[in-house]
């Protein structure tokens, strides 16, 4: 048996590609997940399984989630230790003196490297950015509207799905996975 933690894309933003949290439950639950938990209307949940691959795991809930809201919802699946190294591994925490602030950009895939290298995102704002292991930390003091685009920027030129979480959920969804 495994923790996971998924993130879905793009969902509960406005008016449209509404999910609910109960109705995410329930279908995890049908999935044959267990410990189901949400956190926040914005498409985050923690679970156990059978040991799987993040990636298959992103396939069926992506599958799962088009059926039953005939919308495509892109997932990122971390595990418990990866998000255990997130958390662990962040850069910026000496800076970072507001957890709403400090945003944690998920990524798909690893870039490739010579992508990367061609298009860093750490140029945006080179004090602030910093690339980690399939995520990108940034530290957005005046927010997050008033901060470099760095979600949109890698979605963009290094050709991987991205979605975003404050540093605050990020830890939400790891205490879950804890316990």
């Amino acid at each position: 048996m495994a923790r996971y933690a998924a993130l879905l894309r793009g969902i509960n933003l406005g008016r449209t590609r509404k999910v609910p949290m109960a109705d995410l439950r329930a279908l995890l639950d049908r999935l044959g997940y267990r410990d189901v938990w949400t956190v926040l209307n914005s498409g985050n949940a923690v679970f156990t399984g059978d040991d799987m691959e993040p990636a298959d795991l992103e396939k069926e809930l992506e599958a799962a989630l088009a059926a039953e809201f005939a919308m495509d919802v892109p997932c990122l699946v971390r595990t418990a230790d990866e998000m255990r190294a997130t958390v662990a591994d962040n850069p910026l925490g000496q800076i970072a003196t507001n957890g709403s602030r400090l945003m944690a950009h998920f990524l798909s895939v690893p870039p490739e490297p010579a992508v990367l290298a061609a298009h860093d995102p750490v140029e945006l704002d080179p004090e602030r950015v910093r690339v980690g292991d399939r995520v990108i930390y940034q530290w957005c003091p005046d927010g997050l509207v008033a901060a470099p685009p760095v979600g949109d920027f890698v979605a963009k030129h290094l050709g991987v799905t991205v979605t975003t979480r404050n540093w605050n959920t990020v830890t939400k969804l790891g205490d879950l996975l804890d316990s």
